[in-house]
């Protein structure tokens, strides 16, 4: 039997991109990635995450990986919610893949009818259903979580050298972060094109410097 997990990395940054990955794989590969050490990206370093997700890819059978990025996700913003946006870049992930059945780390506080919801959008047939804290009782979905995580987490340094300067990890508690707007917003008299302009952390920073 084939398994797909899904999860997301970096939907609540207010700098950078959002990564929902997508992982399939032979049911019998779970025991690999129990053997691997596998579980909730968050409960890992970042080295570790690393050389799990070399070993994850090996013995997937299919993967996926959407980037949104951060002026995509103001621009629907526009248009939706937050939770239909969570949808919406999930059931692309479930589209691409094909498996037997399919797990989903719920992205909405109802997790039954964000599972409807994805199955809807994506027309899949699969055997589809979503948990919350899926990431931490399937090794499905906690490989998947493994996989978004690195992603989120390179394409933050990546942004770091464009930009030739410190920006943390994204998120509105890292001072890091908030120090990098500020500055920018200072020198700039405007957001960078990376933050996410419709978060409030991003207007109030905005807000107090123009």
């Amino acid at each position: 039997m084939l398994l797909l997990g899904a999860d997301e990395a970096g939907k609540g940054p207010v700098v950078g991109s959002m990564f929902v990955a997508g992982l399939v794989i032979e049911e019998d590969r779970l025991f690999d990635l129990a053997g691997f050490g596998v579980r909730d990206s968050k409960l890992l370093a970042p080295a570790k995450r690393e050389m799990l997700a070399k070993k994850i890819t090996r013995i997937a059978t299919d993967q996926y990986i959407l980037e949104v990025k951060a002026h995509v996700i103001d621009e629907l913003r526009g248009v939706m919610t937050m939770n239909e946006i969570m949808v919406k870049s999930f059931s692309s992930v479930v589209a691409r893949l094909h498996a037997d059945r399919a797990v989903l780390d719920a992205a909405d506080v109802n997790a039954e009818r964000f599972a409807q919801r994805v199955k809807a959008a994506s027309k899949t047939t699969m055997d589809l259903t979503a948990e919350h804290k899926a990431d931490q009782r399937h090794q499905v979905v906690s490989a998947a979580s493994i996989l978004a995580k690195v992603q989120r987490d390179a394409s933050m340094r990546e942004l770091e050298e464009a930009m030739n300067c410190k920006i943390g990890s994204g998120y509105p508690h890292d001072r890091d972060t908030i120090a990098f707007l500020e500055r920018w917003v200072k020198e700039n008299r405007d957001l960078p094109p990376c933050a996410r302009h419709s978060w409030a952390t991003a207007k109030r920073i905005k807000a107090s410097f123009i």
